[in-house]
């Protein structure tokens, strides 16, 4: 009888288990099945461990492994054994292998349900958090495969081991007997275990993007040896930034004897540069990439940014060109940003990082900027540019990321960075595709919590550059779902940075009163009029008439910010003409006092052409430069008030010829005020202001996931695997639908089936009378407007008289499926909805039922689970919400029961990923209680990972 350990494989290779993951360095690794092909692998790998670690593992001197060792280490039958490597450049860096065992301790199978576990780390990765991955993944294996604990004999000295275990988040037991500790962990995900996962994952994927944001030296390969060219242009403006590290140029056709290019090292190959390489761009055909990736990865290179083109966006084979650099470049722990990129820059003082196509970086500042494409890329730089002394001129751009076709670091990694940046207080992010939508709602959410998220979202139509889950949600609910993650969502650019302006230095609002005051009455009346269109507060604008000065202003200014009614001010200005008028550095410096007397509230203002106000603001900004012509673009940007009294440093006449400006940052905590060309740009920025402040308010209080006592989580769990044993994915029975609901306290009112006349008085009088005749062919199912649905029948005289019109009208019973349904109490008919979107994740959607939902769109959603709070909102987010509420003096309806159908429906998706649709439509809901009518159920076998699963790099 041959022994666990020399049967052959039972199944297929896993390709699934296939993972790059991110490492707390930054670097990557690839996770993979360990099979017999990799002997070798394992023979040179265990060479390279130190004694120490091999007494560790083994427990006795372990110098080298046997064949016998050999063979039971890579043979696996991938479900009673298994093992996985970490790898990087192809060579394993640690190894952990799981093996099953009964109550006995002894080698078993199914449904034996816990398991050995072992790791091995070579000495040179240690501490890189490689065990820490591997042990989300083998546990992620280990669930796969029906093992529910493991365990682990670990020397009380392999400190390092233990605390891999101890600090996972599973529920564990410890004892120590015999020397050594031994340890049992339940590998049900618990909330510690995946809030330890996803601190690891946003620690490790921010510092993958800081180590391609401030590297210690840059090589270009690529660059020309005549100027122009894409590399020479980057290598220029990297030294024109000012780069604080070494800089080379790498051109493989240089001649041998060339030392230099322009002032820079010049090489033919990144293998010939002397020391390390952190950041390598790239900016060669797309033919001579794969030999760069490879000069880099050999060389330690630890990031690249590829400029070059002919990827994904050129077609199919251009697509499986950027596969083939990604795979090739994780192999090497590398990260990409493109291909097909823009560049990036980084504009904090000790790094100065240029490595883009923009010849002049952003003034510094604290806003990130994420573009896609390198044509947006180079439209918001141009806007914040051409706008002097707005937004680049005073609050700046700490980091621009355009990644291009986003084949590996996409907006998800750079979100995990600016989290926790110092540097950065509000992200402006152009989105033209989101690759994982799921997790950029998490990421959105917990990010909005600390700092503002503005995005301008993509219609839904991806680039052909970029590769993204299809999704079948609607453009505007995929909208409304970030909304709901904290994400300020605008439409244009322009809006973008018009309310980046806001958020960067001024305080948040406490509610949605606006206090209106200016020169001019229409310009009042008109920003009234915006702020109600917005749905804000406005008061009374106060009309300081066209003679005011700026102690006028100042008085009126301050007055509004000690009122308690107003929460924000909105001032208007136009051009005054006459004697006492207040010129522009004045009334900027009036404004800025009054403002600087009360923090606590936002100030706007918006300004009618006034080109020398717009030049005298940026005169008073610290960091605009000064010149004599008009600041550039000031007719149509948004332009900074800040201390009239802070001079900026020299005009264009005190710099050298050919000298770029030295912007400098404002003081920390300098009041900005912002001031718009137009009162409707200013006032949809405000609004923004005031919804994500209320946002931030209740997102301190997110409520709780109720649990329900009568809620039978097993017993749904057998109905559902006995169902799914009938097909891979199928629409449920009534039957069965019902049974499954009610395991999770969603009575469905039975409708029994009534092919004939006497059959649906049998059915009715089971029932009991008054009942309801609905046919529910496809065509006529939920369409009480075609007549297809008789109510109120009272006898058995009246269910055969309607019986007979329902077939007169529709035909023969075999297509109309007539059913006989005990009546509701009348109530207000709605619509419940939860699916499964591959891109999405797990989505609530209410609505009411009929032609409000299926005509106007008028439904509201969130995801899943919902909290009780949430809930709660989504009932009452819909436009026709008033009708639940006892609009015109009808009776409102129990919304509380209404709540707790939600959140049942909320728990039964999150409780079964094999449930990937439930429709529950009519629920009627009464002045008492909830009534549902219908409801079909879709399964189908759930996916093998998803975002509670180990951490792991996208594959595009």
């Amino acid at each position: 009888m041959q022994s666990p350990a020399d049967r052959q494989d039972r199944h297929e290779y896993p390709a699934h288990w296939e993972a790059d993951v991110v490492l707390r360095d930054g670097g990557t690794a690839r996770i993979r099945p360990i099979t017999a092909d990799d002997a070798g692998r394992l023979v040179s790998f265990y060479e390279q461990v130190s004694d120490e670690s091999k007494y560790y593992r083994f427990f006795a001197p372990y110098p080298r492994l046997s064949a016998k060792d050999v063979h039971r280490f890579t043979h696996h039958d991938f479900v009673d054994r298994v093992g996985l490597a970490a790898t990087v450049g192809g060579e394993f860096i640690a190894t952990v292998r799981y093996d099953r065992i009964g109550a006995d301790g002894l080698p078993a199978s199914a449904p034996a349900d816990e398991a050995e576990v072992a790791f091995l780390v070579q000495d040179a990765h240690q501490g890189r958090g490689v065990a820490s991955a591997l042990l989300e993944h083998i546990a992620a294996v280990a669930r796969e495969r029906g093992i529910r604990r493991f365990a682990a004999e670990v020397l009380p000295a392999n400190t390092k081991m233990i605390k891999v275990f101890t600090d996972a988040g599973y529920t564990q037991k410890r004892s120590f007997e015999d020397g050594v500790v031994r340890l049992e962990l339940d590998l049900e995900p618990t909330d510690r275990s995946l809030a330890v996962q996803r601190a690891r994952e946003q620690r490790a994927e921010a510092r993958s993007v800081r180590r391609l944001l401030a590297p210690g030296s840059v090589a270009v390969v690529g660059v020309g040896r005549a100027p122009g060219g894409v590399g020479r242009s980057v290598l220029g403006n990297l030294r024109a930034a000012g780069y604080a590290g070494p800089l080379h140029a790498v051109n493989s056709a240089f001649p041998d004897d060339l030392e230099e290019v322009d002032g820079v090292p010049a090489h033919r190959s990144v293998r010939d540069i002397e020391g390390h390489v952190d950041l390598a761009v790239v900016a060669v055909p797309a033919e001579h990439v794969p030999a760069v990736v490879a000069e880099c990865g050999e060389h330690g290179v630890q990031g690249l940014v590829v400029l070059s083109a002919g990827y994904a966006e050129s077609g199919p084979a251009g697509r499986e060109r950027q596969r083939a650099l990604v795979r090739q470049a994780r192999a090497y722990g590398m990260r990409i940003i493109g291909p097909n990129a823009f560049g990036i820059i980084n504009t904090a003082p000790d790094v100065r990082l240029n490595a883009s196509l923009a010849p002049e970086p952003p003034r510094p500042g604290r806003i990130g900027l994420f573009a896609q494409s390198g044509a947006i890329g180079i439209a918001l730089l141009s806007r914040l540019h051409r706008r002097g002394g707005g937004v680049t001129g005073v609050t700046g751009v700490s980091t621009f990321v355009s990644a291009g076709n986003r084949a590996d670091v996409s907006g998800n990694d750079v979100l995990q960075y600016w989290y926790d940046d110092p540097e950065t207080d509000v992200v402006l992010m152009y989105l033209e595709s989101i690759g994982n939508p799921r997790k950029f709602t998490r990421l959105a959410r917990r990010t909005a919590a600390a700092k503002p998220l503005v995005v301008v979202q993509g219609t839904g139509t991806a680039p052909q550059g970029h590769t993204v889950r299809a999704t079948r949600l609607p453009h505007a609910t995929v909208s409304a779902l970030l909304r709901q993650a904290g994400v300020i969502r605008v439409d244009t650019i322009t809006e973008l940075v018009d309310a980046g302006l806001l958020l960067a230095r001024q305080p948040l609002p406490a509610g949605p009163r606006v206090a209106i005051l200016g020169n001019s009455e229409s310009l009042g009346v008109l920003t009234y009029d915006r702020c109600l269109a917005e749905g804000l507060q406005p008061l009374r604008p106060l009309d300081l008439t066209t003679g005011a000065t700026a102690v006028d202003f100042h008085r009126a200014l301050s007055a509004a910010l000690a009122d308690d009614a107003c929460d924000s001010v909105v001032v208007t200005a136009i051009p005054a003409i006459g004697e006492g008028s207040p010129g522009d550095a004045e009334l900027a410096e009036a404004l800025r006092s009054a403002a600087a007397a009360a923090p606590g509230k936002p100030v706007l203002v918006v300004h009618v052409e006034l080109g020398g106000l717009a030049r005298a603001l940026s005169a008073a900004a610290s960091t605009a430069p000064q010149a004599a012509e008009p600041a550039p673009g000031a007719e149509d940007g948004a332009h900074p008030l800040q201390d009239a009294g802070v001079r900026a440093g020299g005009g264009a006449a005190d710099r050298p010829p050919g000298a770029r400006t030295a912007w400098r940052n404002p003081p920390e905590g300098t009041r900005l005020i912002p001031a718009y060309p137009a009162a409707e740009r200013a006032v949809r920025a405000l609004s923004e202001a005031v919804r994500y402040a209320q946002w931030r308010r209740d997102a301190a209080d997110p409520g709780k996931v109720p649990e329900y006592d009568d809620i039978d989580e097993k017993g749904a769990a057998g109905l559902i695997a006995g169902l799914l044993a009938r097909g891979e994915g199928l629409t449920i029975p009534d039957a069965e639908t019902c049974e499954l609901l009610g395991r999770y306290g969603i009575p469905v009112r039975r409708a029994l089936p009534a092919p004939t006349p006497d059959a649906a008085a049998e059915a009715a009088r089971a029932l009991g009378y008054p009942v309801a005749l609905k046919a529910t062919a496809p065509h006529l199912r939920h369409r009480a407007d075609l007549g297809g649905v008789r109510l109120d029948l009272a006898d058995e005289e009246q269910l055969r008289r309607a019986y007979a019109e329902l077939t007169g009208l529709f035909g023969q019973p075999e297509g109309l499926r007539p059913v006989v349904q005990q009546m509701a109490p009348r109530g207000v008919d709605t619509v419940v909805r939860a699916v499964i979107d591959p891109a999405a994740g797990a989505v609530l959607s209410f609505g009411l039922a009929g032609a409000a939902s299926q005509l106007l769109g008028d439904m509201a959603h969130r995801l899943v689970p919902v909290t009780d709070r949430e809930a709660a909102s989504l009932v009452r987010s819909i436009r026709t919400a008033p009708l639940l509420f006892g609009w015109r003096g009808s009776t409102p309806v129990d919304t509380p029961a209404l709540e707790e159908l939600l959140l049942r429906v909320s728990r039964l998706v999150d409780d079964h990923p094999e449930v990937v649709a439930v429709t529950l439509e009519p629920v009627v809901v009464a002045p008492h209680g909830v009534s549902v009518l219908g409801a079909t159920v879709r399964l189908a076998p759930p996916p093998a990972r998803d975002d509670h699963g180990p951490r792991t790099l996208p594959v595009y």
